[in-house]
Parts: C-alpha cells; structure tokens; sequence
C-alpha cells in the first residue's frame, strides 16, 4: 500500500486550511490515514486510533524535537523556545512538577472566585459601549489577566504582554518561516521576562514566578533561560489555548441559536466542552519517529517529522457519533483537544474553568447577542484556530 500524497493537500501553513480544515480531515481519515507531504517533509496521522496511541507513546514519538514544523523551531535546538515541551521523559516530568500543586483541581477550585473577579472586570465595562471586539477585548484578555496575575506581572502590562503574544505563531499563507514581526514580537517578550526574573530575584514577592525562581531541580536552581522558557510557555499557551476556545465556543453559539440560548440559560459547561470537540484551538504538534515503523502499511522511516492532528481526531465518526453536529448532549469525554499521555496539557483543568465562568458570567448578563462576521478576522497558525478578531453586540438581560 502506497501513502497518498498531497490529495486533496493538507498544508499546515495554508490560509485555506486555516479557514476550514475539516473536509480535508475528512478525506484524510477516510482516503490518507497515514498523509504525505512530499514539500514540507512531514507525514500525518488524523484518525482518533492513530492520534492518540501517539500521544500516549513518547519513546517511539518523540518531542526531542519540538512539537513545530517550522524550520527555526524544529531540531534539537527546540529545547530553547519549546522548553519542556520539546522534552521527553523523565526530563519533561521533572520540569512539570517544578510547578506542584498549581494547576491541579483543588488549587483551580480555590482560583474559582479570582478567576470570576478578573472575568466581571473585563466583561462588564464592555456590555456599556453598543459592540466590541468579543476576541480580542474579552476572550483573549480574561485568561490572559488570570495567568498574568497568577505569575506576578504588574497590571498594566497585561494588554501588551497579550498582544505580543498574539504575533508570536502568526503565519503568512503558505510561509514556514516566521516574519519579521513575529521575531520582534519575541525579542520584546524575552526582554520583558528577563527584567521580570531580575527584579523578583531582588524582591521576591508571593507570585509564581517568584517560587520558580526558589525551585530546584536536581539540586540545581533554574536558570534565566529557563525561567523565561517557562513563562513563554505558561503565558503563550494560555492565550493560544483557552482564549481562542472561548472566541470559538461564542462564535459557533452565533452560528447554532439553539446552542446559544441553552448555553445563556444554564449550559454554559456543555457548551464549553463541545465546542472544545467540535472545534478546539489545538488543531496539530508534531513529533519526531524514534524508529522506522510500519503505519498503515507503509514503513516510515526512524526520524521522520509526524503531525499529529488532535482536531481531525475529534472528528472521527468512529469516536463521536455525527461529529459533524455541534450537540449539547453529547459525551465528551474521550475528546484529546488537551493532548494525552506525558505531555496532556498542564493547565487543562484551569483552562476549563476559565471557560465555563467567562459563558456563566456572560449568561448571567446577556439573552442574546449577534456577531459582525464581514468585520470578523480569523487567526493564521499551523497549530492554532480561533479568532483575532470578533465583532460583537449583545442584548442585556
């Protein structure tokens, strides 16, 4: 059996499979389970039974080399901008449990009310002016205002901390390689945690940056690099992650009423948690092939660069019974949009929560609201769906 190449043509970096992947998932599961392409050098699995016994299996795909397919980004180098993400285990546990108990469920419980207070301060200013940007002024900020709070950085860097980080895995159609303003993006960003890790190493202060700064590993404190490894990776996923999933939970709400309506009115976790299915932020990482190993009939080599589609996976008939619908009653449970395995997302349960209170607090204040589309703006990743920018107006219980 011989890999269909290119047909009908995943291309991670293409602004139309940005706009749509799912009819080329759909060819991919059924016609290419194992895809090539031959001008990025990658191979890729999309069917839920490939996709996640590769996530569960470190040793044979590796995240030695990063979890991007970018040039600049991939290889053993990976290590410094993926930080311990571009690690397997036992490195990449030993890095996560730098972080103890934060992130865990208690700890997130006892975030509840914090997360709720930064939520009402984003969200109730916005409900005076007759529309705004839902995306960029609500979705994107209010986790971003939770993982900056939580990391100790000063109020009013929050907005343009958010918004450096928005440039960070922009993509010009069709282009691996990252732009300028991206590079820039990620210059100033370096150079803001750097004075950050500089200053609570003068004066420490109650925050998590400060605790990672007294955390050892191996005996061994952490270095600069690694302290602004990790806040690139903590801050950086947070606005990845769950602020794109709250755009796109209130975008697809706009585009199902039924759905919107039963998640004003009480839904708001289910809502949350399909839209996580149905269409999550995490739409693809990479991982290096330790071996050669044969993949639906084709010996792929040791070395290999696989993409690994969690957001084909979650589509998988054989997995969700008509997933092309977007229903409330549906079991979610076996969803990967947070990965699996060692590398399962660290704040997985705090992002959930950070969902489910920003459609709580919005119900509690809007019955119905319409979206601008003409005026709306998707984002360009390789990794990444959501939008940029969401043009909204509400109507106010």
């Amino acid at each position: 059996m011989d890999a269909i190449t290119d047909v009908p043509g995943y291309d991670p970096f293409s602004y139309r499979i940005h706009e749509d992947p799912y009819p080329t998932y759909a060819y991919m599961r059924e016609h290419a389970p194992l895809y090539r392409n031959e001008a990025r050098d990658f191979w890729a699995l999309s069917r839920y039974e490939d996709v996640l016994p590769a996530l569960r299996n470190p040793s044979l795909f590796s995240s030695r080399n990063g979890i991007s397919l970018e040039p600049d980004l991939w290889g053993p180098e990976a290590v410094k901008t993926s930080f311990f993400l571009a690690m397997d285990p036992p490195e990449h546990g030993a890095m996560r449990r730098l972080l103890g108990t934060t992130f865990k469920p208690r700890w997130v419980r006892e975030a509840e009310p914090r997360v709720r207070e930064l939520t009402r301060a984003r969200l109730l200013p916005l409900l005076e002016r007759p529309s705004f940007d839902f995306a960029g002024e609500f979705a994107a900020a209010v986790p971003n205002d939770v993982m900056c709070d939580l990391i100790g950085i000063p109020r009013e860097d929050w907005d343009r901390i958010r918004a450096d980080n928005d440039l960070l895995n922009h993509c010009e159609d069709g282009a691996d390689v990252r732009s300028a303003d991206t590079i820039d993006a990620g210059f100033r960003l370096a150079v803001y945690y750097v004075g950050l890790v500089n200053q609570r190493r003068r004066r420490p202060a109650d925050d998590l940056i400060s605790a990672m700064i007294a955390a050892e590993v191996d005996g061994q404190p952490l270095t600069d690099s690694q302290l602004v490894a990790f806040l690139f990776l903590l801050v950086s996923a947070t606005n990845e992650s769950t602020g794109k999933q709250i755009g796109l939970a209130w975008y697809h709400g706009w585009r199902f009423p039924d759905v919107a309506r039963a998640g004003l009115n009480g839904r708001s976790t289910d809502w949350g948690n399909e839209a996580l299915r149905y269409d999550s932020p995490s739409q693809m990482m990479a991982r290096t092939l330790t071996r050669e190993t044969e993949i639906h009939g084709v010996w792929v080599p040791e070395g290999a660069r696989i993409a690994l589609l969690p957001g084909s996976a979650n589509r998988d008939a054989a997995v969700f019974p008509d997933p092309d619908s977007f229903d409330l009653d549906r079991d979610t449970s076996a969803m990967i949009s947070f990965g699996h395995g060692p590398h399962f997302c660290l704040g997985a349960v705090l992002a959930q929560l950070e969902i489910t209170v920003a459609l709580e607090e919005l119900g509690a204040v809007v019955s119905d609201y319409d979206i601008d589309l003409s005026n709306a703006r998707a984002i360009h990743s390789p990794h990444q769906r959501g939008w940029a920018k969401l043009p909204t107006a509400v109507t106010r219980r």
